[in-house]
């Protein structure tokens, strides 16, 4: 593994942290907390499903400079799994701790339980803590971890754990730690025992939690649910929207999995890949709905990037917001991915990361950034459902700036087949906002073409 980060310069250029022993770096996510960002994400990705490891980035200097590492007694560093997956940061204020969640995964990439490696300074980790563990006929999956770091909360403090149980149907659980992530109460489910993967606990400043997530049932849809007791329990589902969903060329691993975030003030934001606004649904956008309880939510907007006229297709969104900005002043900031045409194969497409950003809680946007170079498909890692770049991403702003770690894929070196490093924009991208409108949606019917999305449910 490398022990430097390579830097190039120039508004599109990438702070490089290549991802570890097998230099592929997926499902990655990022935290901030004043000027210091932490980003995992796993590397050395198996086909089947799982990684070799998880690793880190950390920045105490708003994105300046870098460091990274694997997580100790993992998997490389000596480790009791056999593999891991779907890493998720979050940091606990009052106990001044840094956690990163991740699944246990055995050699049939099966996910065996939740766990988390904490730490007080973001540079080195303890061993893994158990949040869950599987029964030996079961198997948990994409896991997410938030923490409440309102002084004036009744459950500052807490932390929330999120995972389903793929084994019984995607069945959404949620566990607690009230010690900073050192032990963690037995998980529970919602009232109604929704079903569904990919659910983003949020905690609004009075501790009410949020959890968007994509919902499975009789039909699709982006869902939500709430605990107003600090997860002594967990409400009935909400239905956000129904899903729409174009299937993108090429043969890429993506899903409607929803990012979710709130403003200063707790309104939540959530939003994913949709294609309710484009003709016979033939591309995706990125759309958009937003919440003050978590129970009743807006009507769909679309993130106006280009026109709904035009053959880009959006995926794997991740929003983020400026912290103590809140309302019609709150500041949005979304890195996606995205195809300038979906009329393309594996030989022909063209992958890019572009953002995105709003000044006024997301009424008005800013024209779209590219982000870096273009990664053609033939270096990404076939995968379990897909050609994988990871299944979301996550956007943290520190110091005004906002940062993603992402994976791309370059051409491969060291006789290894493929070279998937992370990488971030130096700096970060300025939240400016723009005069480019939302639109809403005419109808919410399912248009003609939309993927069946259970079909799509991704695996570790």
């Amino acid at each position: 593994m490398d022990a430097v980060l390579q830097v190039a310069h120039g508004r599109n250029s990438a702070v490089r942290a290549p991802a570890g022993p097998n230099r592929n770096g997926y499902g990655n996510h990022a935290s901030a907390e004043g000027s210091t960002i932490v980003g995992t994400f796993q590397t050395g990705r198996f086909p089947d499903g799982g990684a070799s490891d998880l690793g880190w980035a950390t920045s105490l200097d708003a994105g300046r400079r870098w460091v990274h590492g694997v997580l100790p007694d993992t998997v490389y560093s000596h480790g009791r799994y056999a593999r891991m997956s779907d890493p998720v940061v979050a940091y606990d204020k009052k106990y001044r701790t840094w956690l990163i969640s991740g699944l246990s995964v055995n050699a049939q990439a099966v996910g065996t339980g939740v766990v988390v490696n904490r730490s007080t300074d973001a540079l080195h980790w303890s061993k893994p803590v158990t949040v869950f563990a599987a029964p030996s006929s079961g198997f948990a999956d994409k896991d997410w971890i938030t923490c409440d770091n309102t002084p004036s909360s009744r459950h500052y403090g807490n932390c929330y754990a999120e995972f389903d149980l793929a084994s019984a149907g995607d069945l959404v659980e949620m566990s607690v730690s009230t010690n900073g992530g050192r032990t963690w109460l037995s998980p529970k489910p919602t009232a109604d025992k929704a079903h569904g993967l990919g659910g983003q606990p949020l905690v609004q400043p009075d501790g009410t939690v949020v959890v968007p997530y994509w919902g499975l049932g009789v039909s699709v849809y982006i869902g939500s649910f709430v605990s107003t007791n600090g997860g002594a329990s967990w409400s009935a589902h909400h239905v956000v929207s129904d899903i729409e969903m174009a299937q993108d060329a090429g043969g890429i691993r993506n899903s409607p999995l929803p990012s979710a975030q709130e403003d200063a003030r707790g309104k939540v934001y959530v939003v994913w890949n949709d294609c309710r606004f484009r003709a016979a649904c033939r591309s995706n956008d990125i759309v958009l709905s937003t919440s003050t309880n978590g129970i009743a939510w807006t009507r769909v907007v679309r993130i106006p990037i280009g026109s709904v006229t035009d053959k880009a297709d959006h995926m794997l969104p991740a929003i983020g917001i400026q912290p103590g900005t809140s309302g019609s002043r709150a500041k949005l900031a979304v890195y996606y991915y995205y195809y300038p045409t979906n009329s393309c194969d594996v030989k022909t497409c063209r992958l890019d990361v572009g953002y995105v950003s709003s000044v006024n809680g997301g009424k008005t946007w800013s024209a779209p950034v590219q982000v870096g170079g273009s990664t053609l498909l033939s270096r990404i890692v076939p995968t379990t459902g897909g050609l994988m770049v990871g299944d979301y991403i996550g956007t943290a702003v520190a110091s005004g700036r906002a940062f993603a770690l992402v994976a791309i894929g370059l051409p491969a070196v060291g006789g290894k087949k493929f070279n998937g490093p992370m990488v971030v924009v130096p700096g970060g991208e300025p939240i400016t906002g723009g005069s480019h409108a939302v639109k809403s949606a005419a109808s919410a019917t399912p248009a003609a073409g939309s993927v069946p999305v259970r079909a799509m449910r991704s695996l570790t």
